[in-house]
């Protein structure tokens, strides 16, 4: 019985994509594994609906993925055909992966293979029996990576079974070989949930033999590979939360590749990795390179001459001041960004970024306003140069120009915070709207007798 209407109000807090009611209707003891007017459990209606967030609350509330619906699917197999590796990762947390059976595992890997091997739209046109034209929409699957979202015959799913394939092969303990999970990802583009999920996958696996077995790539013709060696190196020598993996051979690895790549685009990726190393080496990469004919290298060239924000050294202090007057703007933003506390360049620095405050780029704008905002210079050139950008179009812009002048006490302070207009959701713990507040704060109360 659905004692006080729990299952009615739960299915519909579902159908409505409120995970916070989700929660609290659990807690009062609704069962999650209500189903809905079609027979069908409500996590399948929240697999359907991509809602992870719901999915999560009620995984977490108890409900089961693994329960057969009145079809014979379950909600797993159901999340693994819809193709979001968000939902499926979503719906293997906890202790669901341990009471998976032998039978319900091999199904689901098949199920993802098959997905994968022919296609999304192709195997949408099996299962539906539909030919007319494919509707597909790229967009975000986990807030990060994307996923082209593929509509045929009135059913639509996410073609991520790539990854949704390496999810559920890490998650079931089957050790996948290297070269095939990075088949899966060149397959796809370096944003695409299929190349993040393999290199995730690969970089979790700590083995020498792993190690070699992916750096083997950074000599493959083809530039696609090499990318991917770079972004596996660099999720080793970041270690979130973890402690980083062959620092010394990846370093040592990537200061010989960084003057030998040809590719100005794997190369500046290169360099982006190297630059996480505390290598003996990288100031004088970054040296060779500073002349590098691509901007894109020449961008991230910078990083390899500094050490908290100063220069290394006279000469990586010269190659500075030389990249801070380059003619690529955002080569001049990342050199200004990377040395920013070097008192010695900061001349250079200022000049650089007053030019880039005129720039024809609203975005080199921007970030000439948010280095000017924080630089020591009290000079009236940057006073100006700030107040002037508070006319800008762009919010976050007129946002960094007001706070900037505040922290000068600038006469201009109170017209420039006006400019900003109301700040919306996501700058609640945003310390540049404090000093604004602040500083009205301070003007408006009264002066003691």
């Amino acid at each position: 019985m659905d004692r006080d209407g729990l299952g009615e109000r739960l299915s519909t807090a579902v159908g409505c994509g409120d995970a916070a009611a989700v929660r609290g209707l659990l807690e009062k003891g609704a069962d999650p594994d209500t189903a809905g007017v079609d027979g069908v459990s409500v996590l399948c209606a929240a697999v359907a609906a991509y809602d992870t967030a719901v999915v999560n609350a009620l995984v977490e509330g108890g409900a089961d993925p693994d329960l057969v619906q009145p079809d014979g699917s379950t909600p797993l197999g159901r999340g693994v055909d819809g193709g979001s590796p968000d939902i499926v990762t979503a719906m293997l947390a906890g202790d669901v992966v341990p009471r998976l059976s032998g039978a319900s595992r091999d199904r689901l890997l098949s199920s993802a293979r098959t997905w994968y091997a022919n296609g999304a739209a192709d195997e949408l046109r099996r299962r539906t029996g539909a030919c007319g034209p494919v509707v597909s929409v790229r967009l975000l699957d986990d807030g990060y990576n994307y996923v082209d979202e593929v509509s045929l015959g009135g059913r639509t799913v996410r073609a991520g079974h790539g990854a949704v394939l390496t999810e559920l092969e890490w998650s079931f303990r089957v050790l996948t070989p290297v070269d095939e999970l990075v088949d899966r990802a060149i397959r796809s583009d370096e944003d695409h949930v299929d190349w993040w999920t393999a290199c995730w996958t690969l970089s979790r696996r700590r083995s020498p033999q792993t190690w070699s077995a992916v750096v083997a790539h950074r000599s493959h013709p083809s530039p696609e590979h090499r990318r991917f060696v770079a972004l596996y190196l660099w999720l080793l020598a970041s270690a979130i939360g973890d402690t980083a993996y062959r620092t010394a051979e990846s370093g040592d690895l990537l200061a010989v590749w960084a003057l030998e790549e040809t590719d100005g685009g794997v190369l500046a990726k290169v360099l982006d990795t190297y630059t996480e190393h505390e290598h003996p080496l990288l100031e004088s990469v970054g040296l060779r390179l500073r002349t590098h004919p691509d901007p894109r290298v020449r961008r991230k060239v910078p990083y390899a001459l500094v050490e908290e924000q100063v220069a290394t050294s006279p000469s990586a202090g010269a190659a500075l001041a030389v990249l801070a007057d380059d003619p690529d703007p955002w080569v001049r933003v990342e050199a200004c960004r990377a040395a920013g506390r070097d008192s010695g360049l900061q001349l250079d620095l200022i000049r650089a970024l007053l030019g880039l405050a005129e720039d024809s780029d609203p975005l080199a704008r921007q970030a000439a306003a948010e280095q000017l905002a924080f630089s020591p210079d009290r000079s009236a050139a940057v006073a100006d140069a700030l107040a002037a950008l508070t006319g800008e179009e762009s919010q976050w812009t007129r946002l960094e120009a007001a706070y900037g002048l505040a922290l000068r006490d600038d006469p201009r302070t109170a017209e420039a915070i006006e400019r900003v207009g109301h700040l919306g959701e996501g700058y609640e713990h945003d310390h540049r709207p404090g000093v604004l507040w602040t500083w009205q704060w301070d003007r408006k109360k009264p002066s003691p007798a």
